[in-house]
């Protein structure tokens, strides 16, 4: 018999959770696929939506770490083991680390080639450092290691929710689904 979890989060919370893994699904491809691309026209835009992306993702995960500050996750559930809780913790709390620094790391990046960051095309955002190579490549090795740092934790994540969801039957997915006690 599997024993369920009815404590969930709130909309907001499960809004910004979906909203930036969408981003964050389309951001990482797209920047994989476009720093293989000769220089064009083409691939210049396509940085351009990447760095809108990645700036989104900074004010989402700023305003979500907010939201969680003032608004309380519920509770993990009493039946999880210790190790799981702590390892759930540790997690959450490097994701929420990662969407901080990647487009930090990004944006910096930029700043240091020499790009200035445009948010939609229209607002430009200020250059965090000035034109530097050697920051410039410093920044970029940090972006892409700091990305597949997010891209094992978010899979390891989605494993777990799945684990949780199919194998204990636990509920635990289901608080980030609705905001409907289950």
């Amino acid at each position: 018999m599997s024993q369920t979890n009815s404590a969930t989060y709130t909309g907001v919370a499960i809004a910004f959770h979906w909203l930036i893994a969408l981003l964050i699904f389309v951001a990482f491809p797209l920047g994989v696929y476009m720093h293989e691309l000769p220089l064009s026209p083409t691939k210049l835009q396509l940085y351009s939506y990447h760095k809108w992306m990645g700036i989104t993702v900074l004010v989402l995960a700023i305003l979500r770490v907010l939201w969680r500050i003032s608004h309380r996750p519920p509770a993990l559930p009493d039946f999880l083991p210790r190790w799981q809780q702590i390892a759930t913790h540790t997690v959450h709390h490097s994701l929420y680390l990662l969407l901080v620094l990647i487009p930090l790391s990004g944006w910096l990046m930029s700043s240091a080639k020499g790009f200035q960051t445009v948010w939609f095309g229209v607002f430009p955002l200020p250059d965090l450092v000035t034109k530097d190579k050697m920051l410039a490549d410093f920044f970029q090795e940090m972006h892409e290691i700091l990305n597949f740092a997010l891209l094992g934790l978010v899979s390891l994540h989605i494993l777990a929710a799945l684990k949780h969801h199919f194998i204990n039957r636990d509920g635990i997915l289901a608080r980030m689904l609705s905001t409907r006690p289950r």
